[in-house]
């Protein structure tokens, strides 16, 4: 008989990461975005669409259109009893893997507790790097260690008038330990 539950530290498929940070790993400030980058967005767009997505409380709360479309929407929270519409409410880690059984790839979209808890579980890492740093944010990204990382790509960008600050894409892959 096959078991079908899936464990916390077993999803056999790829855990990827997806964040946008300033030069000192900060993610937000009072809720919000660090600033407005037309093109990260649409970056994020292009990379999560029709995949999971695993959010949460804070930062679906941020989202100003509620669940994001085509995609599979997972809030985790601690909430016991919260509902979010168009998304299915995890609790823990073991849940979020139940309800992606089928899945071969899940983002883990933030905020800061979210990243805490997957970062050193994660294959992949998209981050997009702002070349500034905000004073007043609130919320920071995990320190990684870049040793452990292979980079993939990297795509430089500078400020324009859509874009208040330099900004760089990276994709990195975790190296096999």
């Amino acid at each position: 008989m096959q078991n079908n539950t899936t464990k916390e530290n077993e999803f056999p498929g790829e855990i990827a990461v997806i964040v946008a940070t300033d030069e000192n790993n900060a993610i937000g400030k009072k809720g919000n975005l660090l600033c407005h980058l037309p093109n990260d967005l649409k970056r994020f767009k292009q990379i999560t669409e029709h995949h999971t997505v695993v959010m949460g409380r804070k930062t679906f709360e941020s989202l100003p259109k509620g669940a994001l479309p085509n995609r599979k929407n997972i809030v985790l929270t601690s909430q016991k009893n919260a509902e979010y519409q168009d998304c299915i409410v995890c609790h823990s880690l073991d849940e979020v893997w139940q309800h992606c059984e089928n899945e071969d790839k899940v983002f883990f979209i933030g905020g800061e507790q979210i990243y805490r808890q997957i970062i050193d579980r994660a294959n992949t890492l998209y981050l997009t790097r702002i070349h500034h740093t905000f004073d007043d944010a609130d919320t920071f990204f995990p320190a990684i260690n870049l040793n452990e990382w292979t980079l993939i790509e990297k795509k430089k960008q500078d400020a324009d008038n859509r874009h208040p600050f330099d900004y760089t894409f990276f994709t990195y892959a975790r190296k096999d330990k």
